[in-house]
């Protein structure tokens, strides 16, 4: 958020915001990508103002882009949130305090905001945050660990979760969040944190296996302890063609 979009109030569409979550998964962690502002102490999901002459989709494009750098980012949908308390007057009034706009100039900003959540699953190696405001902090955190956030972006943050793990059972994922090679241990792992609980390990295997997005290479994992577990990749073709068709079985 910087002071010229504030004052540039007619060029965005009245009472209408973008927050974006991002996940990432590194280190055996579902990661959510937060920004703490100079105004504010507590922590927020990515967000911003909608353009009068943008589309919504290609709004929430842009807000990330110019909350974080990330570029090329798939974003979807996942809910809208209207509770008419979602403003916090306290939290309004320091954003004007801090950048120095009279409370008349910025009533546009006071008034009741509804947003619209839209989330991606990202390559944690790649989606580096760009601090283009070296006032803001922008920080990966562990999704069981996000400090106190503004607003109802906790609420936001819990939905698109929610809605992640619905997905689950209708889509594959794995192809931004692992790396090229992969063991099932490694894909397993994953599956498990979104959902927060264990799965049987023959019965993920055999599930996985019959979804037929696998590649089995002829190779194994290096630098291991124990008995060196066999490396996968994700055949590209037939995981564009069950995403496209969707799944229906449940984990």
């Amino acid at each position: 958020m910087s002071k010229g979009n504030l004052l540039k109030n007619e060029n965005y569409q009245p009472g209408l915001s973008i927050d974006c979550v991002i996940f990432g998964f590194h280190d055996n962690q579902l990661k959510v990508l937060l920004i703490k502002t100079p105004y504010e102490n507590k922590w927020s999901l990515p967000g911003g103002f909608v353009p009068l002459d943008m589309d919504i989709d290609a709004a929430a494009v842009s807000v990330l882009n110019e909350r974080t750098g990330i570029e090329g980012i798939f974003l979807r949908q996942f809910a809208t949130f209207g509770k008419v308390k979602r403003n916090d007057k306290h939290f309004d009034e320091a954003v004007l305090d801090h950048f120095k706009i009279p409370k008349e100039a910025g009533k546009w900003f006071m008034q009741r905001f509804v947003t619209i959540g839209y989330y991606a699953l990202v390559d944690f190696l790649k989606a580096i945050p760009q601090k283009d405001n070296s006032q803001e902090i922008i920080e990966w955190i562990d999704h069981k660990e996000v400090p106190e956030l503004i607003l109802d972006h906790k609420e936001i943050l819990d939905k698109a979760l929610d809605t992640l793990r619905i997905e689950l059972n209708l889509m594959p994922i794995g192809y931004n969040l692992l790396p090229e090679k992969f063991t099932i241990p490694e894909l397993q792992k994953l599956y498990e944190t979104i959902l927060d609980k264990q799965l049987d390990r023959r019965n993920f295997l055999r599930k996985i296996t019959n979804i037929g997005i696998l590649n089995k290479l002829d190779e194994k994992k290096s630098n291991v302890a124990h008995k060196a577990p066999n490396l996968y990749s994700f055949d590209k073709d037939k995981y564009e063609e069950v995403l496209k068709n969707g799944l229906n079985q449940g984990w």
